[in-house]
């Protein structure tokens, strides 16, 4: 969705110029000039390394509060770029990421079945994501439909796991 009459593209100026676009870019992962989204993926995995240093209960709302200011750091880069969802906003991939590894066995396995999985649902889209990701605009909606293809993911992988 484009919100302003010409989109901006995102570069290195662009990501200095705040700390919301620093962020929201996923400190620059987002600049990538093919699958952004991928790259971001990524960057989850370093920082749900260093989420695990922290007690078991403040994991999770460490998460829960990642995901809460990534809505309106997001809104604020979209708006800046002129597109609500701009693909090189990845922070709702990094965040999504980082939930999923936290029920993911921590192997390499698990871990690559884990970007798999949340790649595949993260651009396939099935409902009610796709349905989300039209309806829901700004920050929240960039967010959710992320968390909503991580749900899937953990599903998936539970389901995996359970077989």
């Amino acid at each position: 969705m484009t919100t302003s009459a010409s989109p901006v593209t995102p570069n290195l100026k662009f990501l200095l110029s705040h700390p919301s676009h620093f962020i929201a870019l996923g400190f620059g992962s987002g600049l990538s000039p093919r699958a952004p989204g991928t790259v971001g993926t990524l960057v989850g995995f370093p920082l749900f390394w260093l989420l695990t240093f922290a007690p078991e209960n403040a994991q999770f709302m460490m998460l829960g509060l990642l995901f809460l200011v990534g809505i309106p750091l997001c809104t604020q880069t979209g708006k800046a770029l002129g597109v609500s969802d701009h693909g090189s906003i990845v922070w709702d991939e990094i965040v999504a990421m980082m939930l999923i590894l936290k029920f993911t066995p921590s192997t390499p396995s698990g871990w690559g079945m884990a970007f798999v999985l949340f790649r595949l649902f993260d651009i396939w889209k099935p409902a009610p994501i796709r349905q989300c990701d039209a309806k829901l605009k700004g920050g929240f909606g960039v967010m959710f439909d992320d968390l909503l293809a991580a749900v899937y993911a953990i599903i998936c992988l539970k389901l995996i796991a359970y077989v």
